[in-house]
């Protein structure tokens, strides 16, 4: 394979970073408008969140599986359609302000979520120099930042609608004037979702007609011909040390993630007294300091390993989360921000010490890291319940909790100077 060639292979892969987190990056928009369209609590708008990620427990598996038949390719092509297949039916949920058919909307993107990021991540750390694989993993993750930034927007000017109604302006509202409110807040989802959605379709159809280079991971052809069952090759990856400590470190990470992002319009309503579109503005914020911190992290991984960066990075969340949960007024959405920035090299970081020297196990071992996902999915509905039991700021010592864990993780690899992925050659 010639440079040319992987360059723009790994050009093409990075875009694909950028979709998904395009749509996992709306859903801090979509919890505290759903809430509102659909009349909920904060435990059951948390189940926007669940619904997405628990999707990245159930398809990464199927995902490797459907992979090793018909590449990485394959995968990502198959992801892409899901994706588009999702976003397109957040048209009818909306039509008919129904949150069940809004959650089966976003389970359908997000599976297809799970296809491209256990196709893409692999991918393009096994796209070059194994010595940089971090730096190139966390480059490529930096455009989920771009996404994070490019949602935000969106959601403030085509989703949230600045109104948001007391209990006693509702009561005071006649039933066809409070549905005609709930609808027109409903359906603003529609076009945004419908415009992305066809722009991931017509993507799907480029990488379709764009011949890739064919990766085959070291061992991956005698893989081919072994006979041992599935159950025998999973009982082998539950026995790979490192791939199993960042599965853990990856499930407490995202759930950190889900908490951190995806109440934070609601916190900044409640803590900081901010109406939706402010505190948009401070998500648009995060976002920013988000992707600045994967390129400042991808820099400094010039200069110190990245498990060195992982745990600096991680001991500086738990003092921000304190902060976040003690302090009033607006200083506990600004050490929001402060997270957001810190937390930006983790998933990435934790991947690809996960999966370093898998050889022919990497699609498999991929996919495992990739169910961890599901931590977003857990930790996110304890949140909704601490939240509505009592209060929001005590719910973000869930991510604290992540925090700590990650912490531990990176803490022990230095210590021991196992899994270290040294990047400053």
């Amino acid at each position: 394979m010639t440079k040319n060639k992987t360059l723009f292979a790994i050009a093409l892969i990075t875009s694909l970073f950028f979709i998904w987190g395009l749509a996992l990056n709306l859903n801090p928009v979509l919890i505290p408008h759903l809430k509102k369209a659909c009349q909920l609590t904060t435990f059951q708008s948390s189940f926007v969140d669940f619904a997405a990620y628990i999707a990245y427990f159930l398809f990464p598996i199927p995902a490797a599986q459907f992979m090793k038949k018909y590449g990485y390719k394959g995968g990502i092509i198959l992801g892409l359609v899901l994706v588009s297949a999702g976003m397109f039916l957040f048209f009818p949920a909306a039509g008919i302000r129904n949150f069940g058919f809004f959650l089966l909307a976003l389970f359908i993107m997000f599976s297809g979520s799970a296809f491209l990021e256990t196709a893409a991540n692999p991918y393009i750390s096994v796209l070059g120099d194994p010595n940089s694989a971090a730096r190139r993993i966390n480059l490529a993750q930096s455009f989920n930042g771009l996404a994070s930034v490019t949602a935000g927007i969106v959601g403030k000017e085509f989703i949230l609608s600045g109104i948001t109604l007391s209990a006693a302006q509702e009561a005071a509202m006649t039933a066809p004037q409070l549905k005609a409110y709930l609808d027109k807040e409903a359906s603003s989802v529609q076009m945004p979702f419908l415009i992305i959605g066809s722009g991931v379709l017509i993507i799907a159809l480029l990488i379709f007609i764009t011949p890739l280079p064919l990766i085959v991971e070291e061992g991956e052809g005698q893989a081919q011909h072994d006979k041992k069952s599935f159950i025998k090759r999973f009982g082998e990856l539950l026995r790979e040390k490192e791939l199993m400590a960042g599965v853990f470190a990856q499930f407490f990470y995202v759930g950190a993630q889900a908490c951190v992002f995806g109440f934070f319009v609601l916190f900044a309503e409640r803590v900081a007294a901010m109406d939706e579109k402010t505190a948009s503005v401070f998500l648009i914020a995060g976002s920013i300091c988000f992707m600045a911190g994967r390129f400042v992290g991808t820099m400094l991984m010039k200069v110190f390993s990245a498990v060195k960066l992982l745990a600096v990075y991680s001991f500086i969340n738990i003092i921000l989360i304190v902060l976040a949960v003690f302090l009033q007024g607006k200083l506990p959405v600004y050490a929001l921000l402060g997270i957001d920035f810190f937390m930006s090299i983790m998933f990435p970081t934790i991947f690809s010490l996960s999966i370093r020297g898998l050889g022919h196990k990497t699609k498999e071992g991929s996919s495992l890291v990739i169910m961890a996902i599901v931590g977003g999915a857990i930790c996110a509905l304890g949140f909704g319940i601490i939240a509505d039991h009592s209060n929001i700021q005590w719910a973000y010592t869930i991510p604290g909790f992540c925090f700590v864990y990650i912490f531990i993780y990176a803490f022990k690899r230095i210590k021991t100077a196992e899994g270290i992925l040294s990047t400053a050659h």
